[in-house]
């Protein structure tokens, strides 16, 4: 949609979807690292984590698309204006497709959970794949705009073609921390990198920008990189609470079993003394 909320919608998924990758991948990195060598089986919490995701993935793309093509300006499910021969709201069909790889890749994470007959890594594949259809899309979607319109729309395909790099790179090298955080930067940087465009393009408040003045190009530039480092600085934050809670759980689960193990020592104790005694 050519509106604030347009911007605000996809942005939130994927700022939400940049943290939930922090936190889900710093536990996987945990359980990884705990495992005894030949032990692969993944636990249950972490395939509802995935079964999470996809859902999250498949709701969210659904939403999206009904909210594109059903708003009160919306193409309501017609590409083509019978009456005049001409396309219907050709930007909105742009973005409902944009959702539908975010759906397909949201299935795809939740089919390859339930079937161990499916090949590792499609699941980062088709991430990699709906990523890449949203910066090919958004590509051939600023011809003929004006100058600050392009180049904020220009700036989002910097961590979109990145993420889509990197996802591929996971197909090949799975279980590696740095490439998984980094993408969860990524996913965030989108997120609220949307949000900055709806603030440029469709201010709540305040004066419209000059979209041909090239010093608010310079600014938005400036402001990427602020958003570049706001999304790093988040991503570091989640992961590191999330490896603090985890210490702090494992530490007083093995000072239980540290306990238990002595107490029960201490009776077989006493009953050796009692039986030397007899």
């Amino acid at each position: 949609m050519a509106n604030f909320g347009g911007h605000a919608i996809p942005g939130s998924f994927f700022l939400l979807y940049g943290v939930w990758l922090a936190i889900k991948h710093t536990l996987q990195h945990h359980w990884r690292k705990g495992q005894a060598a030949g032990r692969q089986k993944t636990p249950a919490f972490l395939k509802k984590m995935e079964y999470v995701e996809g859902g999250f993935e498949m709701f969210a793309a659904f939403v999206g698309i009904m909210v594109e093509q059903f708003v009160v300006d919306g193409p309501h499910a017609r590409l083509i204006d019978r009456s005049s021969g001409s396309w219907v709201k050709l930007m909105n069909w742009q973005h409902s497709t944009m959702y539908l790889f975010f759906g397909i890749a949201g299935f795809t994470i939740v089919v390859t959970t339930r079937t161990k007959s499916a090949h590792l890594g499609i699941d980062r594949l088709s991430v990699s794949l709906a990523l890449f259809v949203e910066g090919f899309l958004f590509h051939y979607h600023l011809h003929s705009r004006p100058m600050l319109d392009t180049h904020v729309h220009t700036l989002l395909l910097v961590p979109v073609f990145a993420g889509a790099a990197n996802a591929m790179l996971q197909v090949f090298l799975r279980d590696n921390i740095v490439l998984e955080l980094l993408l969860a930067g990524l996913f965030f940087l989108q997120g609220s990198w949307f949000f900055q465009i709806g603030c440029v393009l469709y201010p709540l408040s305040g004066p419209q920008w000059d979209l041909m003045l090239h010093d608010n190009v310079m600014f938005t530039t400036m402001c990427f990189c602020w958003h570049l480092a706001i999304a790093l600085f988040i991503i570091s934050i989640t992961s590191l609470l999330v490896c603090f809670l985890v210490k702090r759980v494992s530490g007083n689960g093995r000072n239980v079993e540290i306990g238990m193990r002595n107490t029960a020592n201490s009776s077989q104790k006493a009953l050796l003394d009692e039986t030397d005694e007899e």
